[in-house]
């Protein structure tokens, strides 16, 4: 007969619970785990780290907008932008007198537009027999520093525009020159130079233009002074003549651009008109007219106003950020 099995004594079961409870690394491996709440420091750091998101978004689109502006302005303000030259068929001779005193002349000019918006010069003291004429206009509401720079922005095309010509004329948007070894000075000239005229007037608007344009043409036809504005409407006008005319002759050459711009350029709501001794613009503020060069209107409206002060507002929120 077999004995009883003997009961294990309690040490050797307290020792075998021990043997069988999980360690602590056990523990969390068995459990399911929860994600810990943020502390009041972790939210501080990622409200940190989203608010620097925000200012360097900021930061570049301000940037972005400024770009624009100054690009804007700057094309709004571009005196330099090429309008017309006139060449003459004849060449003169690389060191021949006539050559000399061209280059004597082109200097004068030069230098004079850094003091006056108009001037005129005759060189011959290389040559008095062959002597050059020439003079320069920049617009009257230009400063003396815009003008020395649009004139000697089209003295630095003349090589390439008319390469050893006798005579020649440059047009920019804020100025032109001309010269030649014939005596032109103080005398008038009405022949058509140039002209563009912008976008046909839809019919239902094409009568009000035409009577808002004639007013501030004829506003320009009557008044005096060398420069000139007009206002019809919602239509501007701006006429100037050259420097050496006499009121009479001005008030003819205006006259004559004007007929030449409602001949031309019809119900168009914008057109310009280079003679010889003067030009006319008009504009309608009505419409968009960005494709057609308005090389004759005054620098400044509203609508660059407002670019501008938008301009200056996004320099003082790139300091605030």
């Amino acid at each position: 007969m077999s004995s009883p099995a003997i009961p294990p004594s309690l040490p050797s079961i307290l020792l075998s619970a021990v043997k069988l409870r999980p360690s602590s690394a056990q523990r969390s491996t068995l459990l399911p785990s929860f994600p810990k709440r943020p502390t009041n420091t972790t939210r501080r750091m990622g409200n940190r780290y989203h608010m620097k998101e925000i200012h360097e978004l900021f930061l570049l689109l301000f940037l972005l907008f400024f770009l624009r502006c100054s690009v804007a302005v700057a094309s709004s303000d571009d005196f330099t932008a090429f309008v017309y030259v006139g060449c003459s068929q004849t060449k003169s001779v690389s060191g021949s007198p006539y050559q000399s005193n061209v280059d004597s002349l082109l200097t004068s000019l030069a230098n004079a537009a850094a003091l006056s918006s108009y001037d005129s010069f005759t060189s011959s003291a290389a040559s008095t027999t062959n002597p050059a004429y020439g003079l320069f206009q920049c617009r009257t509401d230009l400063a003396n520093s815009v003008c020395a720079s649009c004139v000697r922005s089209a003295l630095d095309q003349l090589s390439s525009l008319c390469p050893s010509s006798t005579g020649a004329t440059v047009q920019l948007k804020g100025c032109f020159f001309r010269y030649g070894d014939e005596s032109f000075l103080g005398k008038p000239d009405t022949t058509l130079l140039y002209n563009k005229c912008g976008s046909v007037a839809p019919d239902e608007h094409s009568s009000d233009l035409l009577v808002m344009r004639d007013t501030a043409l004829s506003g320009l036809a009557s008044g005096g002074g060398n420069y000139r504005l007009g206002t019809g409407g919602r239509v501007r006008g701006l006429a100037q003549c050259v420097g050496d005319q006499s009121p009479n002759d001005c008030g003819g050459c205006v006259a004559a651009a004007v007929a030449q711009l409602k001949d031309i350029c019809g119900v168009a709501d914008a057109g310009d008109a280079y003679l010889g001794k003067c030009y006319v613009s008009y504009w309608s503020d009505a419409v968009d007219t960005s494709g057609h060069h308005h090389g004759n209107r005054p620098s400044g409206g509203r609508r660059w106003t407002v670019i501008v002060f938008l301009c200056l507002l996004s320099v003082a929120a790139l300091g605030r950020v």
